[in-house]
């Protein structure tokens, strides 16, 4: 059981499909996810975020991982401005490509594939700081083009306005800058709260994953071409520049295989409620978000050969 391939791939399988029968066999019902959900959102992951942080040795090498994981999503971005301008793209695509491109699940599904592929204290808080610097920076890029979406050509600057103001309310986000906060201020956190911070950050990687196979049951799919040929941008693209990049920079092993394959993570499974709130590709991005995770199991594991994780 000592294979990477099986230490990934058996734990996601088996959580996921108990996530698509806990809808088929009626023990949870549609709308329940929003439960486990709103619990990953406001209670496990805020803690999982702010003890790791908070626990960090802040480094020079700590300021190199942080840069070396957020390059690959500017220069993505670059590029798709360049082809925007140059081939008089149509705004809408444009959108489209870059929330297909740079909204990984990282904290849902990469923090807990990574913890699989890599179960050591190490392994946890390379996955948690690889997640922190490039969510931040994708939440931000995504809210905004929503945002730029929905007030049309005008408005830039409310975008960014409202986008910073989302940053600054969401707990993820929140528990990060009080992590650091601690961090930087050198405030010991007390062992029972540090042991309870650590057990209930620890249940993110069983329900994030159950609650893909809870979302991904019984919903319309529609657009799957389309939905593949987008899928692809964060299969093979996206790691692709990763991979170039981290080569350019002093990193261990295990750092530049967590750098890359964070941003081969799937789709993350949110993009679904913002999608619906700003009315923008729904049933492409719910086909995009079922297509990239069901072929996770398979892709994921093949980056890790490519890297030489066996």
């Amino acid at each position: 059981m000592d294979n990477v391939i099986i230490r990934t791939t058996t734990p996601i399988v088996i959580l996921a499909v108990l996530g698509l029968l806990s809808r088929k066999w009626r023990i949870l019902k549609d709308g329940d996810e929003r439960v486990l959900s709103a619990y990953l959102f406001y209670f496990a992951l805020p803690a999982l975020l702010f003890i790791n942080t908070a626990e960090l040795n802040l480094t020079i090498e700590t300021f190199r991982l942080f840069v070396s994981a957020i390059i690959p999503i500017f220069i993505v971005l670059a590029v798709y401005i360049v082809t925007y301008k140059i081939f008089n793209m149509a705004r809408d695509t444009f959108f489209l490509l870059i929330l297909s491109t740079v909204f990984g699940s990282l904290v849902f599904f990469g923090i807990p594939f990574i913890m699989f592929a890599f179960p050591t204290k190490e392994g946890e808080s390379l996955a948690v700081l690889t997640a922190i610097s490039i969510s931040v920076v994708s939440i931000f890029i995504v809210m905004t083009v929503l945002e730029l979406h929905k007030s049309g050509n005008s408005r830039a600057y409310a975008a960014l306005k409202s986008s910073v103001k989302g940053l600054l309310k969401n707990p993820l986000i929140v528990s990060i800058v009080l992590g650091f906060t601690t961090n930087l201020l050198g405030l010991q956190i007390p062992h029972p709260f540090s042991k309870s911070l650590h057990l209930l950050g620890r249940t993110t990687s069983t329900i994030a994953i159950f609650m893909l196979g809870v979302f991904l049951y019984g919903r319309a799919y529609k657009n799957m071409w389309k939905a593949l040929k987008l899928s692809l941008l964060r299969i093979a693209l996206l790691p692709a520049i990763a991979y170039l990049v981290t080569g350019l920079f002093p990193l261990s092993s295990t750092e530049r295989v967590i750098i890359i394959l964070m941003h081969s993570m799937p789709l993350a499974v949110s993009i679904i409620v913002l999608s619906d709130r700003y009315d923008f590709h729904k049933e492409t991005l719910a086909s995009l978000i079922l297509i990239s995770s069901a072929g996770s199991i398979v892709y994921l594991n093949l980056w890790l050969l490519i890297l030489g994780i066996h």
